[in-house]
């Protein structure tokens, strides 16, 4: 999308980031949520056991979101103040940091008390492993690997592309990865459907996931954590992953925290055993390393703000130059 050259899109992200840190999600009328309910209805009339029918699906979810982005970007474009607005709003629809720390701290919480079922209770709200059974390292586990995959997909993709596209990017992510959460299973339903949703989903958070991890690693001792480990961690274990992005994230948080990830998960799809992430030596983590997690969430979406932030400007301020003129052909 084209951009103007007043820094309105880096203006409008920073807000947008302000308002989930001050505000977190609204807690009724959520557009992540309303999109959810979209698309679920829609299901029903796109479903068929095949690639196709899913990305047929895929499509009629995502282009009525492409489409309101780049109407909202097309009509505010030259209104600097009313950009920057609209862009704030679509961020703070679309970021899910606040809400990921304090849940992330509602773990840590229930399990400095040693109060496993309420911390079971809680963990259906990070991810879609089962928690019956799961001890106190398990449960810990779980919610910093969560932490860290959520990092990126809740947070600093949608930065990374709000940066890029303004507030279509912002929109067609969030809808993607709502997406793949709804039917990016490899159950017997959505095998072959959710292919397309769950494929474009991990296409966008490409650059972003590594990006993440690496904003973990630099950022580890702003939570106590080690630096120098967590570039260790991230380099050996990104790739032990199955996922092509989540290794990115649960590696570096692992080095920076000092803990071991990884072993068996069960999903009402089935279980799956992960190799390790970290030292086979470390401990698995507490309540300390989970609040520590939590911490590194809002350190990490800073970060992305900023370097996002910089990005629109940058791009924002060369497109002003080349329109008065100061850059020539030679």
């Amino acid at each position: 999308m084209g951009v103007s050259h007043h820094p309105s899109r880096a203006v409008g992200l920073l807000l947008g980031v302000a308002a989930d840190a001050a505000f977190g999600d609204p807690r009724r009328g959520h557009p992540v949520a309303l999109f959810g309910a979209y698309a679920a209805r829609l299901e029903p009339h796109c479903y068929g056991d095949s690639r196709a029918a899913g990305v047929r699906y895929a499509v009629a979810c995502v282009a009525p979101v492409l489409a309101l982005g780049a109407v909202v970007e097309r009509a505010t474009r030259g209104r600097p103040v009313v950009h920057a607005l609209a862009t704030a709003a679509a961020t703070w629809a679309v970021l899910g940091a606040r809400t990921l720390r304090a849940t992330g701290e509602a773990m840590a919480d229930a399990l400095d008390v040693d109060d496993l079922d309420a911390a079971r209770a809680a963990l259906p709200s990070l991810c879609g492993r089962s928690p019956e059974g799961l001890d106190a390292g398990e449960l810990g586990r779980a919610t910093v690997e969560s932490l860290a995959e959520n990092t990126a997909d809740a947070a600093v993709a949608s930065l990374c592309w709000g940066a890029v596209a303004g507030v279509p990017g912002l929109l067609v992510h969030r809808a993607a990865n709502t997406l793949d959460a709804m039917v990016g299973h490899r159950t017997p339903r959505y095998a072959r459907f959710g292919t397309a949703s769950a494929r474009l989903d991990d296409l966008l958070d490409y650059v972003p996931a590594r990006v993440t991890g690496l904003l973990a690693s630099g950022l580890a001792p702003s939570v106590g954590g080690d630096a120098r480990r967590a570039w260790r961690s991230l380099l050996a274990g990104h790739a032990r992953h199955p996922s092509p992005n989540g290794g990115w994230c649960e590696a570096a948080w692992a080095g920076a925290l000092g803990v071991r990830l990884g072993g068996r998960n069960v999903y009402a799809s089935g279980v799956e055993v992960r190799p390790t992430l970290g030292d086979e030596s470390w401990p698995k983590p507490g309540a300390r390393e989970v609040r520590a997690a939590s911490r590194l969430v809002t350190r990490v979406t800073l970060a992305a703000a900023a370097l996002g932030a910089g990005f629109a400007s940058g791009v924002a301020w060369s497109a002003g130059r080349r329109r008065s003129g100061v850059w020539r052909a030679s």
